[in-house]
């Protein structure tokens, strides 16, 4: 049991496993670049394929006025590119550029970097990109997605019941089919009208922008959204087909139609979220479109028998619980075979497990899954008790009719003029302790289908969670992956010889390898003031380096310099001496925070 669990991962991944999500992997200018004239475009080059939006790029200039820029569009490099072109003659100083890309999973990503020309600024602009997607839209959003696959398993799950077990009165699941078809219809609609306030981080109330909705009908997940509102306009037939049928069996051909609209939506998935991204894309489309299609037929199917064994009057014969225990084996085949695959694909390493939110959130549904597993298990033992003494009711019933005991033997009078009547048969009984079995598997089924539910909102919320290979990509492309570094400004207060005042340095990145360095004197009341010397140099105890000298420069109005080293992440100790004139001078040592 212990091993299955383990080997199946993420039974339900196929919602939300997968390597994904693009990651930053180099920008034209470079992160804090000093160039000597003005570039003519800006280039970014991330890990996989991304889409753009009308507000990809906004670029800063040195006194925070944004600047007009082109439309964006791709590089020479391909989908994977994101370019925008710069107006001709920009000043000297320090440019921020803040951007934002689709991933091609669907997910919307974004962060800032600076390049300088001529020189470095005094102050960079640093922009308030505020978190990527709007904390409301995002919620309906996910609240959204996880209506739809609760009612795609609802749809294909109970279509597939009716056709494959034959259960009596089939007319009881009429209610559930409905609710699967029309909760997906409703939610892909959803979906589509907040494309685009999602993509573009703004609040609920931008889905009215016509001209963004016009912008997502262009996009491939609205494309996928709009190719499953096709297939479900198809399926109203297919639907409408199956309930006219009543107890009778659905043709080959209208089978294999079934078949075709199941495998059609389950693509509208994997194409335009996790699996049409990252590493073997033919293969993870596959993976998840059976994924998809064995979650829904086990998941829709269990709410159809859950339905069944609580609504109807009559007792559900042994032949139909045991022909969806075997579908369900068989489905439980197929997602620990793709749940496997896909969770290798999305965590990439055992490290990911324990350092990364997407390895946490799969050991909770790994627990999940555990109890799903057991639930189904206990419901397997109760199908073969019942289907057992079935069995056995059956071989007896057919005894009594061949052979019927003395004991129920009934003399009838014979007509006058006419054959003896033939003896009444006995009642068939399921025996005393069918009714104790029937209501085990009722509670087996019912927890079943609590547990599934959870794993299915586990799989949601992993849907929108950066896997564990991206984020190791996005590591290795370095820190501009996650947004605007943030940059270590340490303000230095001095006194001596009768002046007073601040100097003002920062370390732009501030973090191990190169570094820039913007060092400014204020004097007392606010104004820049200029002293003739300016030293500073970097210690760090820990690791007995140091000290470092930086090097500065006089760069006109305030010290700098682009050649300054920092090996290691750790506590330095930043010592700035200022010398104010020939004679007087003082040091003054303040502890700086390098990152890795």
């Amino acid at each position: 049991m212990l091993l299955g669990t383990v080997l199946v991962l993420l039974l339900f991944g196929g919602a939300g496993a997968a390597s994904a999500h693009a990651a930053l992997r180099s920008t034209d200018p470079g992160d804090g670049t000093v160039l000597k004239s003005a570039p003519r475009d800006i280039t970014l080059t991330f890990t996989e394929s991304v889409g753009l939006l009308d507000d990809s790029f906004r670029v800063l200039a040195p006194d925070g006025k944004r600047l007009k820029v082109t439309d964006a569009g791709h590089g020479p490099g391909g989908s994977d590119t994101a370019r925008v072109s710069l107006p001709a003659g920009l000043a000297q100083g320090t440019y921020t550029v803040a951007w934002r890309v689709v991933s091609a999973d669907s997910h919307p990503v974004s962060g800032a970097f600076t390049f300088s020309v001529g020189k470095p600024s005094p102050a960079t602009v640093i922009p308030d990109t505020g978190p990527t997607e709007d904390p409301a839209t995002e919620s309906l959003f996910n609240m959204g997605r996880y209506l739809a696959y609760l009612a795609v398993a609802l749809l294909i799950g109970t279509a597939v019941f009716r056709t494959a077990c034959r259960p009596p009165e089939p007319f009881r699941l009429n209610r559930l089919l409905w609710a699967g078809w029309g909760t997906l219809l409703g939610s892909t609609v959803f979906l589509l009208v907040l494309r685009a306030p999602y993509e573009s981080g703004a609040g609920p109330t931008a889905a009215f922008s016509l001209k963004a909705f016009e912008r997502t009908l262009g996009t491939r997940p609205g494309e996928a959204l709009l190719v499953r509102l096709a297939l479900l306009l198809v399926a109203w037939f297919f639907v409408v087909r199956l309930l006219r049928l009543g107890e009778e069996r659905l043709s080959r051909a209208w089978q294999a139609a079934g078949g075709a609209l199941a495998v059609g939506l389950a693509l509208t998935w994997a194409a335009a979220e996790h699996a049409s991204a990252g590493i073997q894309v033919p293969v993870a489309m596959t993976s998840a479109v059976l994924h998809v299609l064995a979650m829904s037929v086990w998941l829709g199917g269990l709410a159809a028998l859950l339905t069944l064994l609580h609504r109807a009057p009559s007792q559900l014969p042994a032949a139909v619980v045991a022909r969806f225990s075997r579908l369900a084996f068989a489905s439980v085949t197929v997602l620990v075979a793709t749940g496997v695959y896909q969770s290798w694909r999305g965590l990439g390493s055992w490290e990911a497990v324990t350092g990364t939110t997407y390895g946490h959130l799969l050991v909770l549904k790994l627990l999940a899954v555990t109890l799903l597993l057991a639930a189904a298990r206990l419901s397997r033992q109760w199908t073969g008790r019942l289907v057992t003494v079935a069995a056995k009711t059956e071989s007896k019933s057919a005894v009594r009719e061949k052979v019927p005991e003395p004991a129920v033997r009934e003399r009838v009078p014979e007509r006058v003029g006419g054959p003896p009547s033939a003896p009444e048969p006995a009642p068939v009984t399921a025996g005393p302790a069918a009714p104790a079995y029937r209501h085990g598997l009722r509670r087996s089924v019912l927890a079943e289908v609590a547990v599934g539910v959870v794993v299915l909102v586990l799989s949601t919320v992993l849907s929108g969670t950066l896997p564990g290979r991206a984020q190791a990509d996005a590591a290795e492309a370095g820190p501009a992956t996650g947004g605007l570094p943030a940059a270590s400004v340490t303000d230095v207060p001095f006194a001596v010889g009768g002046a007073t005042g601040k100097v003002q340095i920062t370390l732009d990145p501030g973090r191990t390898g190169d570094n820039s360095v913007q060092a400014i004197v204020y004097a007392a009341d606010g104004g820049l003031a200029t002293v003739p010397e300016l030293r500073l140099s970097f210690t760090l105890p820990a690791k007995e380096i140091g000290p470092i000298d930086a090097g500065l420069k006089n760069k006109g109005g305030y010290w700098g310099t682009n050649d300054l080293t920092l090996p290691l992440a750790g506590d330095w100790r930043m010592k700035a001496t200022i010398r104010v004139s020939d004679v007087d001078q003082i040091s003054v040592t303040k502890t700086v925070r390098i990152v890795g």
